[in-house]
């Protein structure tokens, strides 16, 4: 699986039995990489400077730029891109570069390690890593898996505090998973949920582990239905905090385009039917949610490069395209990063690094159109309020009609009219729509429900021909056995008759025995006495 010119994700073995290494490439200096797409216009004051929804930007950035790298980590703590590790030239990476996006300025952290909490800090190099995953926990960063030079057995959580700059190994409890990188960790809830990736001797998995972020205590959970193969490199995302989606990633052999579905109250996964485009075999791309919209950009195939970014609306599964670029743009590159932060309500994607046939240290952004409509609060609760009434939005309709005509009939609210009715007008529509989402939500859940149920008959269905087949070979088998059973009994019955036929020859020859026995003993007519005579 790679891009077209670009690194075997999962090519040869290196010496650890891990990771592929790509061909060497000449990089500028300073660090700098040529700009793949030269006639794009050039963000010099900030993310907010961006106007055009939906269209890539490349950032102007100050400061000393990273290394290019791809297969790296990125998060956003603070109002600030924090990337550590990844790949460059076949070598693993261990810096810590932070990009401030109030004055778009790169700086490198120093950071510290300790082995344990009584322990001091000392200034010495984290082991460098490249496949792994970092999450943001409140104010620091959770760092799991990854491919190092010398892998460990079993896969560790590392902490980072960025207040401190110090990494820190926590004891986590419970059967740990074994190492590996290229897998998925997506938070969902208070839990970390591990799916997947590369192992020892790029052995490919489809394991669940569940991390307790309360109690450190790794779970292995058994699960219903048909799981993803195993892959790795691809993309997860949670929704309504409870379903886990998978989409993407590559085996050794192919790429793929499908989409799983795993209900982490019922443990049960299942396989959607997707609406609108149809997403192209990826691996190596990253992917960000916007409430219930997940946006994916990057990766690549055996063929090329993909082009498109793609939104995935998760409560109807719905593709459709938000813009694409040329082919090697960094956004389009395997193993960039993919973060969201947000600006005065408005929602940038921002794109780091990769490899698309060269290294990448360019920052792209990209701003949002589409737009969270249903609140978090309001996806958790659909559930459970169920369908809301439409007479409730015509009833706040002509509430709102109410409303504007009493402001245009009040002395000195001329001038603020318009905008006030427009504002209450927006508002209320807002509400509609989020109504609507909530029929749509329910109406989603309905549908998983019966998709269940018709999954569990036919499943029954199944197990009943499955007994139906074994009760009429056990039928089989016992006229077998009674057939048997005559056949013995008639060969008793013959033996019986045989043996009364023995008596009876038998007595037949002692009665012939006992006559000629006695003729035997009488004296010979005739014999002592005939000569005395």
């Amino acid at each position: 699986m790679a891009a077209v010119q670009g690194p075997v994700p999962l090519g040869t073995a290196s010496r650890n039995g891990i990771a592929s290494e790509e061909p060497k490439v000449v990089v500028a200096e300073n660090g700098k990489t040529v700009d793949d797409v030269q006639d794009k216009e050039v963000s010099t004051e900030g993310l907010c400077s961006i106007s055009a929804y939906d269209r890539w930007t490349p950032l102007s950035v100050s400061g000393q730029l990273p290394r290019p790298r791809y297969k790296h980590g990125a998060v956003v703590v603070q109002g600030k891109m924090y990337v550590f590790g990844g790949n460059h030239n076949g070598r693993y990476l261990g810096d810590i570069q932070v990009l401030d996006f109030e004055s778009l300025s790169w700086s490198k952290l120093e950071a510290k390690s300790q082995s344990g909490p009584s322990e001091s800090a000392e200034a010495v190099p984290f082991a460098a890593c490249a496949g792994h995953s970092l999450i943001p926990w409140g104010n620091k960063i959770l760092c799991l898996a990854g491919h190092t030079r010398e892998p460990t057995e079993s896969l560790s959580v590392k902490e980072f505090d960025p207040q401190t700059c110090t990494w820190s190994t926590l004891r986590t409890y419970g059967s740990s998973p074994s190492s590996r990188g290229g897998q998925s960790v997506t938070l969902v809830g208070d839990t970390l949920v591990v799916f997947g990736g590369e192992g020892h001797g790029r052995s490919l998995l489809n394991d669940l582990h569940i991390l307790d972020l309360e109690t450190m205590t790794w779970d292995e959970f058994a699960t219903t239905g048909t799981p993803p193969p195993p892959r790795s490199e691809h993309a997860a995302a949670c929704f309504a905090d409870r379903y886990l989606l998978i989409f993407g990633g590559g085996s050794h052999s192919t790429c793929f385009s499908d989409l799983h579905v795993l209900d982490t109250q019922t443990m049960e996964w299942s396989r959607p039917e997707q609406q609108g485009v149809t997403p192209e075999t990826r691996a190596g791309h990253s992917g960000v949610t916007i409430g219930e919209y997940w946006f994916i950009s990057g990766g690549g195939n055996s063929r090329k490069g993909v082009s498109d970014t793609l939104v995935l609306n998760m409560s109807t599964y719905e593709w459709s395209v938000v813009t694409g670029l040329e082919a090697r743009a960094p956004p389009t590159s395997e193993g960039s990063s993919l973060v969201m932060h947000t600006i005065n309500g408005e929602k940038f994607l921002v794109s780091f690094g990769g490899y698309s046939g060269r290294y990448s240290n360019q920052v792209y952004a990209l701003k949002a159109s589409l737009k969270s409509s249903v609140p978090f609060q309001q996806i958790n609760e659909a559930g459970t309020n169920g369908i809301a009434p439409i007479s409730e939005a015509a009833n706040s309709s002509r509430k709102v009609i109410f409303e504007i005509e009493e402001l245009q009939d009040k002395p000195g609210n001329k001038a603020d009219t318009s905008k006030t009715a427009a504002q209450v007008v927006k508002g209320e529509r807002n509400q509609i729509e989020d109504k609507l989402n909530q029929e749509q939500l329910q109406s989603l859940r309905l549908r998983q429900e019966l998709a269940n149920v018709e999954r569990r008959n036919t499943e029954l269905t199944e197990e009943l021909h499955l007994v139906r087949d074994q009760l009429s070979a056990e039928q089989e088998r016992a006229s077998k056995l009674e057939d048997e059973v005559s056949e013995i009994q008639e060969r008793l019955q013959k033996m019986d008759a045989l043996e009364l036929e023995f008596k009876l020859l038998r007595g037949e020859i002692d009665s012939g025995s006992n006559t000629a026995a006695a003729s035997t003993n009488q004296p010979p007519r005739g014999g002592f006495w005939r000569w005395n005579g």
